[in-house]
């Protein structure tokens, strides 16, 4: 299962409650106070990593609570700080603050940790429509409404981001002495972790980004082009979920391609879940549109060629400002050439580049292309 948008609910620890603990040893009956300090509560870090792609983990496991701070002890001793709850996610990942729900909702065990019993998952809400009537519609990407903030964006492996902070721990009665109060009977007690809403969004990382029609024949141009193996079937829509391709080429240079499913016509107004295929495309640095130049099923080159650009620039106008290359597929039909000439003739501007995936005829041209397009 591919998750690439999951509502999670996050909570830092709380801090420990100082100590009230006066000091008795058989030498020294009256010590005076000695109530050490609480300890502080775990912070909720997030943490980019290329060894996953994905959001399942927090699809099953959304509620992220850190591990709160021990109180303190008498000696003066202070309580242990809560351990932090670092949580890997997919390079990529745009990290939106949400309002909170209306309802007041309790959280029914404070000491749950991540992966405990009794944790609830929230469902995924891929509904693009405003959250009541009379609001603006929401940005093309999200679901949750015009009220939600960007927290932060992570991009780079190893990057870190503290989601929510643990609470301090409160003083112990040792603190509270003075000339008046020589044996204060109060303590402080922890503050509370924050705590919040939040939609994690995944957006892939890539340098170039495969566009087109359901089956004109993206996933086994990027089977022949890198080591994904995507499924290759001959009837659309094969591909279910982006797919993330590693070319490797002479000298140790590498660049990543990234496959999502065929676009349709109304895909900006997500038609076909449009919207969780296009915003993928986002991050790229070059979009490579893949046009069945043979016009099996009765199409038209140069019309989906028109309906694409249409889809990319409602959804998104930098999408469409983006610069981008054909690959003109199915070299090797007879229909193919001849539409060719039509398409170059109708824009003769349009960088294309012949191609016939399915036996690797134009691929090394491409892929050098890629390389070139990649480094800029």
């Amino acid at each position: 299962m591919f998750i690439d948008q999951v509502k999670v609910y996050a909570r830092a620890g709380h801090g420990g409650a100082g100590c009230v603990s006066f000091r008795r040893e058989s030498y020294e009956p009256k010590g005076g106070p000695d109530g050490g300090n609480g300890g502080r509560g775990g912070n909720v870090i997030l943490e980019a990593s290329h060894d996953i792609n994905n959001l399942i983990a927090q699809f099953y496991v959304p509620r992220l609570i850190a591990k709160n701070g021990n109180p303190g002890e008498g000696q003066k001793k202070s309580g242990h700080a809560g351990k932090d709850l670092t949580i890997k996610v997919p390079c990529g990942t745009i990290v939106w603050k949400l309002p909170n729900p209306n309802e007041e909702q309790e959280d029914p065990a404070p000491e749950l940790v991540q992966g405990e019993e009794g944790e609830q998952a929230l469902l995924i809400d891929f509904d693009t429509k405003p959250l009541d009537e009379g609001e603006n519609t929401p940005s093309p990407e999200l679901s949750i409404g015009e009220n939600a903030e960007l927290v932060t964006d992570l991009t780079e492996g190893g990057q870190q981001f503290a989601l929510c902070s643990g609470g301090r721990g409160g003083k112990g009665n040792h603190h509270f002495t003075s000339s008046t109060n020589q044996a204060p009977r109060h303590s402080q007690p922890g503050e509370p972790g924050t705590e919040g809403h939040y939609l994690l969004e995944l957006q892939m990382v890539a340098d170039i980004g495969l566009v087109g029609y359901p089956n004109a024949g993206k996933s086994t141009l990027l089977n022949a082009i890198s080591h994904a193996k995507p499924k290759i079937a001959p009837y659309p829509f094969t591909t279910l979920h982006p797919q993330i391709g590693v070319v490797e080429m002479d000298g140790w240079e590498r660049y990543t391609v990234c496959d999502i499913p065929g676009i349709i016509e109304g895909a900006h107004n997500n038609v076909g879940l449009g919207h969780a295929f296009l915003r993928h495309i986002r991050r790229c640095g070059t979009l490579c549109i893949i046009l069945d130049m043979a016009g099996i099923d009765d199409r038209n080159p140069c019309d989906d060629y028109e309906k694409i650009l249409y889809e990319l620039e409602q959804y998104d106008p930098e999408l469409a400002a983006k610069p981008h290359l054909i690959a003109a597929n199915k070299m090797d039909e007879d229909a193919a050439e001849p539409n060719l000439k039509l398409f170059r003739n109708r824009f003769p501007k349009v960088e294309v580049l012949e191609i016939m995936a399915a036996i690797d005829e134009g691929i090394p041209e491409l892929k050098e292309r890629f390389r070139e397009l990649a480094k800029t």
